[in-house]
Order: structure tokens, then C-alpha cells, then sequence
């Protein structure tokens, strides 16, 4: 569903993502995890076609991103960190704007908004303006925009910060709803017990290089996610002083 090969993006003379090559396939939700400034928004936004990137392909169910970037964004969404909605509309605006992008239909619009403004208690509030939500309602809108067009591939960028916890539990059980239906999610995290409990597959990225990937149990072994996590942290600043 995705597929990374030598993956290279800089920033003047500092390299972001260093040739990173991962593959997720349908059904999988692979997590995304390293420390504050480790690449993974970066990779995450080139995977989104939002940064250019200097070297490394791209493929998104086997479409190049770099020579079909529109029919690859066509079946993928993209949930930021940070939720930038268009303040000026209604919740609902948006939405049908959103769907209007993707050519989603108006039954399967009205169905979708319907079915997920309930799931997060927002089809009373979808008549409101964006810039009277708070940050948590805003996550949540974000959401549904990403969901409304069905999207295969889904990438997450700490989807789980400003929801409260009902919200955050229904978005993982959509996640793996998601994948049952042989979708793909790729996301990141600093919750690394959710990771755990959650990820078919996951990733370690330490300063633009993947230090360590693959199943949970081939990643973590007998020990927990964060154990190994902090051990391959230290073992790599001990490698960088020597």
C-alpha cells in the first residue's frame, strides 16, 4: 500500500530523512516512532506529497507520488499534528468542501458525516463555525475530513494528542476497522503503550535514519516497546560519542 525506497530530504547542509525505505502493506497499521526532531513529520509530509524531497520514490498502491501525485493523493489522506482548518467556514462547509475535492458523492457524503459527526459527538455542533472550536473538536473535524473520502492509506501525525479519551478509543477501533477492510494507516506517536497495543508493525527513526523495523514482536521481543525504544536511544548517542 506503501512504499518508501531511499527516502533523502535536507534542509541546507542537515539531512531531515537520510534513505529511509519502509513498505506497509493493506491491512497493517505500522507505527511511527522517535524522538522530537528524529524525521518523522518530515516523512510523513514528503508521503503526503506536501514537501518535495531530494532523492528516494515514493508509490502509494503502486502509483508514483512524483509522476502521478494527483491520482496518488486521491486515494490517501493526511492528518496533521496540528489541526489548520479553513476558520471561516462552518464545520459542516468544510466538509462537504473536502468531499467536494475528492468527488465523494452526496449519499456517501451524507452518510459519512452523518456516521462520524455521531461517533464524535459533533453532528449537533457541525452548523458551528470552525474558529469556535477548541482544540480537541478541531482534532476530531480533522479527522472526519480524512475519513470522508474512504481513503485507502491514511497517514497520522500524533493523531491521539487533544482527544479526550472516548475519542481517542473509537479512533483506534475506525484505525483497525480500517485496516479489516485492507486499507493501510501509517502514523506516528511519542505514546508508545498505545503503539504497542495497537500496531501490527512499527519503526524506530533516530536523526533521519530507521534504526529499527518490522512486527511488534520482532521489534520489542520480551520486553516493552518503551524499553526497547530508550535502549536503542542510548545505544546510539553512546555510538555518536565513541
Amino acid at each position: 500500500m506503501l512504499k518508501i525506497e531511499h527516502l533523502t530530504k535536507t534542509y541546507g547542509n542537515f539531512k531531515a530523512v537520510d534513505d529511509l525505505s519502509l513498505h506497509i502493506q493493506p491491512g497493517e497499521i505500522y507505527g511511527f516512532i522517535g524522538h522530537n526532531g528524529a524525521g518523522k513529520t518530515t516523512t510523513l509530509k514528503s508521503v503526503a506529497g506536501i514537501l518535495t524531497y531530494d532523492s528516494g520514490e515514493i508509490y502509494i498502491n503502486g502509483i508514483s507520488l512524483a509522476q502521478k501525485p494527483v491520482e496518488a493523493k486521491q486515494i490517501m489522506a493526511y492528518i496533521p499534528d496540528n489541526p489548520d482548518i479553513y476558520e471561516f467556514m462552518s464545520a459542516v462547509q468544510y466538509l462537504n468542501f473536502v468531499a467536494d475535492i475528492y468527488g465523494v458523492s452526496q449519499a456517501d457524503r451524507i452518510m459519512r458525516i452523518k456516521k462520524y459527526g455521531d461517533m464524535f459527538e459533533l453532528t449537533d455542533k457541525l452548523a458551528q463555525n470552525v474558529n469556535s472550536y477548541s482544540h480537541g473538536m478541531k482534532q476530531k473535524l480533522a479527522v472526519m475530513g480524512a475519513l470522508i473520502h474512504a481513503p485507502k492509506l491514511i497517514l497520522m501525525d500524533e493523531p491521539f494528542v487533544g482527544l479526550d479519551p472516548k475519542a481517542a478509543f473509537l479512533l483506534k477501533e475506525t484505525m483497525r476497522e480500517i485496516c479489516n477492510e485492507g486499507g493501510a494507516i501509517f502514523f506516528s506517536t511519542h505514546v508508545l503503550d498505545v503503539a504497542e497495543k495497537l500496531c501490527d508493525k512499527v519503526a524506530i527513526i533516530k536523526q533521519g535514519q530507521l534504526i529499527k523495523s518490522g512486527t511488534m514482536e520482532e521489534v520489542k521481543g520480551d520486553e516493552s516497546l518503551e524499553s526497547v525504544f530508550l535502549e536503542l536511544e542510548d545505544a546510539n548517542l553512546m555510538g555518536a560519542q565513541v
